[in-house]
């Protein structure tokens, strides 16, 4: 019975590997693929980062001596073939600050934007607006440091971007608000200050007092409403009757003493 046992046991056997055979040798050879092609993926990626780190490290050695040319190269073949690499962002960085220290602001501009355009990672992409928004403000375009940093949602940066934003405003001569910013500046963290307090409480400081400026300005206002319509100069033959009604009283006072 022993016997019989192990024979059926064994036909059973090969009747199941002769109708699942060919399935477990599939996922066998699977498996393999799998397990090659992630490897070699792994590979792929590693031999990038390398190559991409090694022109990173190029620009930055360019940059350092002032070769721009050499800078703009290698960075150029960074930006092409390992976009999606975090050496490309830094590389833009890099060659932003060389582009300022050779007076090209504008390039520097430029490759800001396209940092900001690439979607880098969110430090690194507030920190090529802070490093835009500098520039613009050199460059006098206080409207666009405006449109380029108000509204940003709370981050490590926003004690910076509020004292740029707040001499924009200056710059507009929209006093009120930059006074809004400068004391957002001051709120930074004082364990950590990411900006010069005492520098930030000077700017306020030397705002103009625009409690008055709507007075004044009303007031200027007012004055020739009462005598002639915006734009239109008054007569030279009504600007005596002003004067006339003014000094009436004072003749009368003069004739009541000397009776």
């Amino acid at each position: 019975m022993e016997d019989l046992s192990e024979k059926e046991q064994l036909e059973a056997l090969r009747d199941w590997w002769s109708e699942n055979g060919n399935y477990v040798m599939g996922g066998i050879v699977v498996g393999i693929i799998i397990i090659f092609g992630v490897n070699q993926y792994r590979s792929t990626v590693a031999n990038e980062e390398i190559a991409a780190s090694a022109l990173y490290e190029e620009v930055m050695s360019a940059a350092g001596s002032g070769d721009l040319d050499a800078a703009e190269e290698a960075a150029g073949e960074l930006y092409r073939d390992y976009e999606a690499s975090p050496y490309a962002g830094q590389a833009r960085l890099a060659l932003a600050r060389l582009y300022m220290d050779k007076s090209r602001d504008q390039d520097a501009a430029d490759t800001l934007n396209g940092l900001i355009e690439s979607n880098p990672q969110e430090e690194l992409a507030m920190v090529a607006r802070l490093r835009l928004a500098k520039i613009l403000l050199y460059q006098g375009k206080a409207q666009d440091v405006v449109d380029l940093i108000q509204g940003l949602p709370e981050n490590a940066f926003s004690a910076r971007m509020n004292e740029i934003l707040g001499d924009a405003y200056v710059a507009l001569e929209r006093y009120a608000e930059a006074e809004t910013a400068y004391v957002a500046a001051l709120n930074d963290d004082p364990r950590a200050p990411t900006v010069d307090t005492t520098l930030v409480q000077l700017k306020i400081n030397d705002l103009p007092d625009t409690s008055s400026v709507p007075q004044q300005s009303g007031a200027e206002e007012s004055q020739p409403d009462a005598t002639a319509s915006p734009g239109e100069e008054m007569p030279a033959d009504e600007a005596p009757v002003e004067n006339e009604t003014a000094e009436a009283p004072a003749e009368a006072e003069a004739e009541a003493g000397n009776e």
